[in-house]
């Protein structure tokens, strides 16, 4: 089943306490259904002295984010927006806002 969303696209939260903010999609987990969006949904997580980080401490990383909580942006109107999939007669599949927007394609269609 195509998924809403794709690694790369730029989406709106839609609830919890990053409502309302938008980032890209750096990373989706179509089996837990989970998305990682750059700079939103921030938590500290402790780390020891290590070669890479000598000091240790806390550093500020990404969470997932449960993928029915995040809205693809439409580039018309810069604000989230629900998915629909349409296909060509050639049987292309692509992504489309419901504004009308095309977000992407998911199936190239055949030639000939």
């Amino acid at each position: 089943m195509a998924m809403h969303v794709k690694k790369g696209d730029m989406v709106e939260i839609v609830s919890g306490d990053n409502r309302g903010s938008t980032g890209k999609v750096m990373r989706v987990d179509p089996d837990k259904k989970r998305v990682w969006v750059e700079g939103l949904n921030l938590a500290h997580k402790h780390v020891r002295p290590s070669q890479q980080n000598p000091q240790g401490g806390r550093i500020r990383v990404e969470k997932p984010i449960h993928i029915s909580n995040v809205l693809p942006v439409n580039p018309k109107s810069s604000r989230g927006s629900r998915v629909g999939f349409e296909t060509d007669k050639n049987g292309g599949k692509k992504r489309v806002a419901l504004g009308g927007a095309e977000l992407g394609v998911v199936r190239k269609g055949k030639k000939g």
